[in-house]
């Protein structure tokens, strides 16, 4: 395991093909790691360990936002300013330019829009509304209005229009008119395709601990409002992304694929295809799925949890349906303390050639320290309902230094989270109209 087996914040760049037909089309986007020295955020004086405490303290704040406990602004409590991805897409007519972080765990789009009451600093241009002939306010008795959670939204009586508000974790927050614009995606290679009469969030009072670097948030949830189920039909309600662990070098990139051809040809570069059902389950926004156990080499130790999901009544029991979200936005994956006090066990009891130690900075539960040995680690098996995923040693561990590694996953009390270290190198496909997430090994810092 090298330094590579990092995925932090990623800035997403475009190259699209298109169908020339009338069918769905299939856009192919390239991510670029936040620390790799394309990334408009590369800070070359930070350390590994840097990095590495950075993204971990990111994924422990993320996941208190998750917490169903918390019954307000479930949809907008995922992220403030540390989102993982940037995603720059153009808005409006003409179209201006915006860099924004997008993410698997929001549904409504928004951006900075003129003119501002309060907007905290941005690099680039914000958005001007009245210079664009496409922009639309949305009346507040319309459809994409009601969208929104009563806590979500309100009205402009005396203007009737549609009005947001969220409000996020860590202090931070949005507020604007709702309409609709046309958006675009850009490509080097071609011209930009526009999707016009999108429902977007108009942000005039913004402010907190938002990076200067971005315009707002794209959601790529899975309610009504998100800019996936927008695009619906024109990708054929699928869309998947392979992360590459050598995404934090110029070694290797990683993608993400929406449409129908998501799938790469190549029959030596894949492997079979395993998948899993999608749980429907309120809010909308996320992601579910089903857990059923976790193997430690040949030990087997079902899930169970006691924590509180939405239309689980209250019950809890052994492989709880939509007892885990899957997000690509999270680093480590978290898994219940009661669960994973055996599951930490039963690693540590595995690990051969090395001593259990502290993790210096005190976020990882799990640590082993070699010496001169070779560090021997078990494989770990996630059994999701219908699908076993064979993890990777880069897959569950993670290397803190020449003589360390350390578990890659760790104990909550909130709600469970498959995170993106454990996705990476695998070509994690998700079918909306099916509802079914699927996994497929693969190298994905390899030309897809």
């Amino acid at each position: 395991m090298a330094n590579s087996v990092l995925f932090v914040t990623i800035f997403i760049f475009f190259s699209m093909t298109l169908s020339s037909s009338t069918n769905p089309k299939h856009f192919t986007l390239e991510l670029i790691h936040r620390d790799s020295p394309h990334s408009p955020l590369y800070n070359p004086k930070t350390t590994l360990t840097d990095r590495l405490h950075s993204a971990f303290l990111r994924s422990i704040s993320r996941s208190r936002r998750f917490n169903h406990q918390t019954q307000t602004d479930l949809q907008s409590g995922l992220i403030g300013a540390g989102g993982e991805f940037f995603m720059s897409i153009t808005i409006g007519t003409p179209p201006t330019n915006v860099l924004a972080i997008a993410d698997t765990g929001s549904d409504l789009t928004w951006v900075q829009c003129k003119p501002c009451q309060q907007c905290y600093k941005e690099n680039g241009p914000i958005f001007d509304k009245e210079k664009s002939s496409s922009y639309k306010s949305e009346p507040c008795e319309s459809r994409n209005c009601n969208a929104l959670s009563t806590t979500e939204r309100g009205c402009d009586e005396a203007k009737g229009v549609c009005k947001y508000r969220y409000s996020y974790g860590d202090r931070s927050f949005t507020r604007g008119d709702v309409a609709t614009e046309t958006i675009s995606i850009g490509s080097a290679s071609g011209s930009p395709v526009s999707f016009p009469g999108t429902v977007f969030g108009c942000g005039y009072n913004n402010g907190g601990n938002f990076d200067e670097t971005g315009s707002g948030i794209i959601g790529l949830g899975g309610g009504n409002l998100s800019l996936i189920s927008q695009l619906g039909s024109s990708i054929s309600n699928k869309f998947s992304y392979c992360l590459s662990h050598k995404s934090s070098t110029m070694n290797g990139t990683s993608v993400i694929n929406l449409g129908t051809s998501s799938i790469p040809s190549g029959a030596s570069k894949v492997s079979s295809v395993i998948s899993t059902p999608l749980v429907d389950k309120e809010p909308q926004t996320y992601y579910y799925l089903t857990l059923e156990a976790i193997s430690v080499g040949n030990t087997k130790i079902p899930y169970t949890s006691s924590m509180y999901y939405p239309n689980d009544d209250g019950v809890s029991s052994a492989a709880t349906k939509g007892n885990i979200i899957i997000d690509s936005g999270t680093t480590l994956t978290l898994l219940e303390s009661g669960f994973y006090d055996k599951f930490g066990a039963a690693v540590e009891e595995s690990v051969t050639g090395a001593k259990r130690v502290s993790d210096p900075q005190g976020l990882l539960s799990h640590c082993f320290k070699s010496g001169s040995a070779e560090i021997g680690l078990p494989e770990i098996t996630v059994h999701f309902s219908g699908a076993d995923v064979r993890l990777s040693a880069l897959n569950a561990f993670v290397k803190m230094s020449e003589d360390m590694v350390c578990l890659s996953m760790i104990p909550t009390n909130e709600v469970a989270i498959y995170g993106n270290f454990a996705q990476m190198d695998f070509l994690v496909g998700y079918d909306l109209e099916s509802r079914r997430v699927s996994f497929q090994r693969m190298d994905c810092s390899a030309d897809l």
